[in-house]
């Protein structure tokens, strides 16, 4: 097993040998996984966005180019580059773009400002950024500028220009404080022999946390990662004929991996990329695009089904929506199957790993009433008292998880680690629920806790 990067918990070995021996980690690396369904889906759709169709052989081309394209511009393997992108294709191919270049991505959210980038720039010491000029009257370029200046970091920014626009740099620009700029689409070179990489190394990162201060970084492997996709593709049955709504932000768990963008290109279905979460343009959307299966929080949910006598929109197609990253509340839930047409999917999980879900084949009630259970039969679950001791079934307590795709320790950070995770490698979730007697877990909210920790999927 490759050495993990430094700040980063790995897994003891015996778990290692666990996670290898029940064949949930496979050893390839997700950039290397998608070369795989290239070769095997290639004239199919991946991604759509709007007007635009990229079919599975043209994304694994162009994730090869701009693979070569950063190494060009300076960026080395381990490295880390902070993506701060809508839900556009290029989000998509820049982070595989990245991950095939041995750089590590780390995904922010869009709406993050200054003072969060800085943060996430000075903790992983990122020496690139991929983000709009300016997206929603924000000026993203100046934002890393005034980054860049502070130093000592940030050296290299990759910009999207808004379609219809050209970038104010021409091409290769350096500012006063040395940081280069280049416009995205000009990442672009013939493509190099592919590198070694170990699938136990970190592939990107995901953000735990609220303010900048409490923000934390999840590494999430390689292996890790690809088992979470594909045992969630699986587990709704999946296939190259789905097509999957990214309705909520790329970066957030939820919508990337659960089975989400990584899942759904990983059985050869269409990624539909939309910006706009407003009902009118994702139930349009659905029916122009024939939709099968999309990810929405409860207050998108409503949205959605309060809009629906409205908004003329063909959703037959459409067969399950999964909901998660709040509780969802029973008259809401209750709406889903009638009023969509579609089956319900209660969804809880964590960036930092655990994932449970409502199956297809489960009762009403179950699907109405409780989160599922553990994605993985590897998956290990506690509730506990404030005792650190197990209640009983029925009882109320914090859930703790540790398995083959939940993090052992944020990056770089000790102290935090010591509080959100046991001797024994339990993450501490903080999040509140009880187990019922057929096993389902009901998640109810948070622990009065100070510590701020993601407990969604979202």
């Amino acid at each position: 097993m490759a050495s993990m990067l430094k700040g980063c918990t790995p897994w003891p070995e015996e778990f290692v040998d666990r996670y290898w021996a029940a064949g949930h980690w496979r050893g390839n690396t997700l950039d290397n996984l998608l070369r795989d369904w290239a070769l095997q889906y290639g004239p199919r759709t991946a991604l759509v966005h709007g007007g635009t169709r990229i079919t599975y052989a043209h994304l694994n081309r162009r994730v090869d180019r701009m693979a070569a394209g950063f190494r060009l511009r300076g960026l080395r393997a381990g490295q880390r580059v902070v993506v701060q992108l809508p839900n556009v294709p290029e989000f998509v191919i820049s982070v595989f773009a990245l991950m095939r270049a041995g750089v590590l991505p780390v995904f922010c959210p869009i709406s993050h400002r200054a003072s969060e980038v800085s943060h996430l720039v000075q903790v992983t010491q990122a020496v690139g950024y991929v983000g709009p000029s300016a997206y929603q009257g924000f000026d993203h370029t100046a934002m890393t500028a005034d980054i860049a200046a502070r130093g000592p970091f940030l050296r290299r920014v990759f910009t999207l220009e808004a379609p219809g626009s050209s970038s104010p740099y021409g091409g290769l620009t350096t500012d006063p404080a040395g940081c280069q700029y280049s416009p995205l689409g000009s990442i672009d070179a013939p493509p190099e022999p592919a590198l070694a990489q170990s699938a136990d190394q970190v592939a990107f990162f995901l953000l735990s946390g609220g303010t900048a201060e409490a923000l934390q970084l999840i590494p999430r492997t390689h292996n890790d990662y690809a088992y979470q996709a594909r045992a969630a593709a699986e587990l709704v049955s999946l296939t190259e004929n789905d097509v999957y709504l990214a309705a909520l932000p790329a970066e957030f768990n939820f919508t990337f991996g659960c089975p989400g963008i990584v899942g759904t290109l990983s059985v050869g279905g269409t990624v539909v990329l939309v910006e706009d979460l407003r009902p009118a343009e994702c139930l349009a959307v659905i029916g122009r695009e024939r939709v099968t299966i999309t990810s929405v929080v409860p207050a998108v949910a409503r949205l959605w089904l309060d809009a629906l006598p409205t908004v003329q929109a063909d959703l037959s197609s459409l067969r399950l929506v999964q909901i998660g990253g709040a509780p969802l509340d029973r008259a809401t839930a209750e709406r889903v199957g009638p009023e969509l047409g579609c089956r319900l999917q209660q969804v809880f999980g964590t960036a930092e790993g655990l994932l449970t879900l409502t199956r297809t084949a489960d009762p009403d009630e179950t699907v109405l009433t409780t989160q599922g259970r553990p994605l993985s039969p590897d998956d290990e679950i506690r509730i506990v008292g404030v005792d650190g001791e197990d209640v009983p079934d029925g009882e109320p307590g914090e859930l703790l998880a540790r398995g083959p795709y939940t993090l052992r320790g944020y990056y770089r950070a000790s102290d935090h680690n010591a509080r959100s995770f046991t001797a024994d490698g339990y993450f501490r979730t903080g999040a509140l629920a009880r187990r019922t007697r057929d096993g389902n877990l009901v998640v109810t909210g948070r622990l009065n806790d100070p510590r701020s920790r993601s407990t969604s999927t979202t």
